[in-house]
């Protein structure tokens, strides 16, 4: 039986990874901060290992003994502000959990990295792959050269790590709203504007499938795109919106107004502005990587967007139809 360790599983992805493995028969065991915590798989059994990612004693500990880790847990800084300051302690973070992997002497570190690292699309007419390299500093934001940093500092390591980059990832399960608050706008009808953008979408099923296909397909040093549907902005909030029952945005916000909104934006306090500042980065994405060698397989973004809703109506996050 397979032992594996899952980074980040009272997350979004993480706790997706975790249902998974479970379902195969492996052996789970569950890191998380909060000793009450369960994210989204409270109806599962994982081994639960209270701990977090800067306690080195901790992640050495829960490693032992098992073959696969999933790092799906990570820095999450959206800022244009002190963005050394956020790398620096995104890369800190990541040395301490390669180096407790490296004396596990675990068989694959199976890394979730983020679609930010794909950078412009040598060929537009495909899509933008795993060859294509983001530029850095080119977005001025913290997430996008935090994630960077850390995809090259963990593809450069000798542990035995893949890499994952999922494209926006939706579906049932997330509990902290990490992407999902858009679509929970959309669907209490909230969200009249829409922008001129397209971008890559999947179900966080199908990339927590692929986490686990990575153990025995993957090849190490290699990362692989995980997207199934390029859509605009538009498209998918209509398809929210015509689920939840509501109108779907009219008012289409050019490109004029949006700079103007991102320059007043950053003034405002509390304000968090980083998805608009960075939206000229979205991009169609080509999975035939992943879909060659993972064998990823997605469903159609339709089903993944009715489930996520069917998810928030039953914990009250958004009212019945």
């Amino acid at each position: 039986m397979t032992t594996c360790l899952v980074l980040g599983a009272t997350g979004f992805i993480g706790g997706q990874i975790a249902r998974s493995a479970l379902a195969r028969g492996w052996r789970v065991r569950a890191l998380r901060r909060d000793p009450h915590a369960v994210g989204a798989i409270g109806d599962l059994q994982p081994d639960w290992i209270n701990g977090n990612l800067d306690d080195p004693a901790t992640l050495r500990e829960a490693m032992r003994g098992c073959e696969v880790v999933f790092h799906a847990a990570a820095a999450y800084p959206h800022s244009a502000k002190n963005i050394d300051q956020h790398v620096k302690a995104a890369v800190t973070q990541l040395r301490g959990v390669l180096d407790a992997a490296r004396d596990a002497k675990i068989n694959r570190l199976i890394y979730t990295s983020s679609f930010t690292t794909i950078g412009p699309a040598r060929d537009r007419s495909r899509g933008a792959d795993e060859q294509d390299q983001y530029q850095p500093g080119s977005a001025g934001d913290a997430y996008y050269e935090a994630k960077w940093a850390m995809e090259v500092e963990a593809l450069r390591s000798d542990v035995p790590v893949i890499a994952l980059c999922p494209s926006a990832v939706f579906g049932p399960g997330d509990v902290h709203l990490s992407v999902s608050g858009i679509v929970v706008q959309t669907a209490q009808g909230k969200m009249p504007v829409y922008f001129d953008a397209t971008f890559g979408a999947i179900d966080v099923r199908d990339v927590a499938e692929a986490h686990v296909n990575a153990v025995e397909r993957g090849r190490v040093g290699e990362r692989y795109i995980l997207s199934a549907h390029n859509i605009t902005l538009l498209d998918g909030l209509t398809l929210v919106a015509k689920s939840a029952g509501v109108r779907p945005p009219r008012i289409k916000i050019g490109p004029r107004l949006l700079n103007g909104i991102i320059a007043i934006g950053q003034y405002l306090p509390g304000g968090t502005i980083g998805h608009l500042r960075t939206m000229k980065f979205w991009q169609p994405l080509n999975n035939a990587k992943a879909v060659a060698e993972l064998g990823l397989k997605t469903r159609p973004i339709k089903t993944t967007l009715d489930d996520a809703l069917a998810w928030f109506r039953e914990r009250g996050v958004i009212g019945d139809r």
